[in-house]
């Protein structure tokens, strides 16, 4: 298969706004690819932006090599083009980071978001080092994701200096809810990279402050109005924005009182969508948090079917 040949520049204009970090369905221990295919075409039917298959969301750690090409290509050929596919290749091993780096090329995706590497606990050295032996040895763009409560390492200013000399790193996914570090960065780098919200719960302030979009939990059950609060955002309309966040705030709440994905799931299967079951060593939802999510639903739902063009008014 020839791999598919994407740019920074082509795909650096279509990485914005709100972008949904997809679960992987399971039925009977197996990856339901049917529902993740629903889910995919109905997330592009609302709306959104782009979509990321095998990262937190999707359980990577606990799939196998087979399952995450599998996932992967399902993600790309229904998408067919109309969205950026942008699959979690990280690992915490950098030679298994380069091949399914290079396997998510191969079958088509747009770009990489590749986590900084997790439980070795790296210096910076190290992790520059990561990043620039993954760009010698598959060329595609990279969104660098950082998430120091999973990874047990944060980025410091000093390393994306260093990473900014990798041409096809374009982008970070920030998940540490810092909202002092989009603006920031933005003002440091300018439009050197995309910088992209990894916590539904501050992403309406981070792209208030420099942030070009999210890469979303809760755009998973509610894509249109996530569309909504971005597009308000790149438009100069926080009022608007402001207000349909807080729309969805209880909802955001509810999908954190556990450890992500086992609420969405929870809530998707609710909605029809896929199977609430997820693995081991994760567990379904406990009674609580299922309830907080019953609760949270409708109002977002009801007003999820309002027409997108109004949603400014919500």
């Amino acid at each position: 298969m020839t791999p598919k040949s994407v740019t920074t520049d082509q795909i650096h204009p279509r990485l914005f706004g709100a972008i949904s970090a997809l679960p992987t369905p399971f039925r009977n221990g197996e990856v339901d690819l049917k529902s993740l295919a629903a889910l995919v075409e109905w997330q592009i039917a609302e709306g959104i932006n782009a979509l990321v298959p095998c990262g937190t969301s999707g359980e990577a750690p606990t799939l196998s090599w087979h399952e995450r090409i599998m996932v992967i290509r399902k993600t790309v050929a229904v998408s067919n083009g109309r969205v950026p596919v942008i699959p979690g290749t990280g690992t915490n091993s950098t030679e298994s980071t380069v091949a399914f780096t290079a396997a998510a090329r191969d079958f088509g995706a747009d770009a990489a978001l590749i986590v900084t590497p997790y439980y070795n606990k790296p210096t910076q050295a190290g992790i520059v080092r990561h990043f620039e032996t993954i760009a010698a040895k598959v060329n595609i763009p990279v969104i660098v994701y950082n998430v120091p409560a999973r990874t047990g390492v944060d980025l410091t200013p000093a390393t994306i200096e260093q990473l900014a000399a990798i041409p096809s790193i374009v982008g970070f996914k920030d998940a540490t809810g810092d909202l002092s570090r989009p603006m920031a960065f933005a003002q440091r780098f300018g439009n050197r990279f995309i910088w992209l919200s990894g916590h539904d719960a501050t992403a309406f302030g981070f792209n208030t402050m420099g942030g070009s979009g999210t890469i979303s939990v809760v755009s998973n059950v509610a894509p249109r109005l996530c569309v909504a609060v971005h597009d308000a955002c790149r438009r100069g309309d926080p009022h608007a924005a402001r207000e349909i966040h807080n729309r969805l705030r209880p909802l955001i709440a509810a999908l954190e009182l556990e450890t992500n994905p086992v609420p969405v799931k929870h809530a998707l299967h609710l909605m029809g969508k896929m199977s609430s079951d997820v693995r081991l060593p994760l567990v379904e939802a406990e009674p609580g948090t299922a309830s907080a999510i019953r609760d949270a639903l409708p109002v977002v739902l009801d007003t999820a079917r309002a027409p997108q063009a109004n949603a400014r008014h919500l």
